[in-house]
């Protein structure tokens, strides 16, 4: 069996010796790669299980830490936030190339467009919208030292660390110098809000990094925790927006990453859904729109990291020869969202 990232006798004798519960492993398929880690269907004799592993190529340092998601998940496994069953860690790159963990499958899809939505009553799409901000507002309520994820990042001087970071990750992947990126980020210095108490933070939350039963649209799990750590609340919120399509905004078609869910009939508007997670968090939400701005430029980043590995080869799946277009485009909407606040 040939699966890309994978090795698979190697994996098959692995979970022999670690996940025996699961039977003998039958075969394994890819669900989705390429933009960030890779997601794999393993279907075994007694279940079914998901592994996750890196990217197969131009991995940053600091990024696509298999341990970090694999210690959060753990640790928020009995608390309200859902997430996947933790099953079995393995560190050892010679087994499949790559650190990587397996949890438990969850029966839900991620939904990032309204034809994957279908067409349910808009009373059951407002119910899910809200349910959105509801979980973002637990994994903010965790006591994440109670959860034994004390030391899992410093909140003090979190907003500008990041910055920081994501420069850094910029002059690492970039393909291209943009003189409006540079602007942004003296922009972005000069208007870092003052500090906030710090919580558990997703890094990339998003109706399509949870996993969604179909039917009565419930949320079953919050997957994809490759960049939670401890940190300002709201650049959790903000950067949700970023991704938010609103009624009339056709330049958001053009970000690939951002999917159409967000017009379904029924689901909260970008400000409704900012209140509603106020409401449930108990959170002031002000200088949101700095918050908003800056999602726009990590995304912009993120996308140019995408970029530059579909550049190399090195991508796994489709769609990303255009991505990188999508670049410019968030840099800019985030300098207009700085000029309205």
């Amino acid at each position: 069996m040939t699966v890309p990232g994978i090795e698979w006798p190697r994996l098959v004798e692995w979970m022999g010796r670690n996940v025996p519960d699961a039977g003998e492993p039958l075969s394994v398929s890819l669900i989705s790669g390429g933009r960030s880690n890779l997601t794999y269907l393993v279907e075994a004799r007694e279940r079914r299980l998901v592994l996750r592993r890196p990217p197969l190529g131009h991995v940053l340092p600091t990024a696509h830490d298999m341990r970090r998601e694999w210690r959060v998940i753990s640790a928020l496994a009995p608390t309200p936030v859902p997430v996947p069953e933790p099953v079995a860690f393995c560190g050892d790159e010679d087994v499949i190339g790559a650190p990587f963990y397996l949890m438990g499958h969850v029966p839900g899809t991620a939904m990032r467009t309204r034809e994957e939505l279908g067409d349910p009553p808009p009373e059951r799409v407002r119910r899910l919208s809200e349910r959105l901000a509801e979980v973002l507002a637990a994994i903010h309520a965790v006591d994440y030292r109670e959860v034994g994820l004390g030391d899992f990042g410093r909140p003090e001087g979190y907003m500008t660390r990041q910055l920081d970071r994501w420069c850094q990750q910029w002059e690492r992947s970039k393909t291209a110098d943009l003189p409006e990126y540079d602007r942004l980020v003296r922009r972005l210095r000069d208007r870092l809000p003052a500090e906030a108490p710090g919580t558990l933070v997703h890094g990339d939350y998003r109706l399509d990094n949870t996993l969604v039963r179909a039917g009565d649209l419930e949320i079953l799990a919050v997957v994809d925790w490759e960049m939670s750590t401890l940190g300002d609340p709201l650049a959790d919120l903000g950067l949700t927006l970023t991704y938010w399509h609103s009624r009339g905004d056709d330049e958001r078609a053009g970000i690939p990453v951002a999917g159409d869910a967000t017009l379904t009939p029924g689901f909260l508007d970008a400000a409704e859904f900012a209140e509603h997670y106020a409401k449930a968090s108990g959170r002031e939400i002000t200088d949101l729109g700095f918050y908003v701005a800056f999602g726009n430029f990590k995304l912009a980043v993120i996308i140019e990291g995408i970029h530059a590995r579909f550049r190399q080869g090195k991508t796994v799946g489709e769609g990303f020869d255009r991505i990188g277009a999508a670049v410019p485009t968030l840099i800019a909407r985030a300098h207009r969202t700085l000029d309205q606040v």
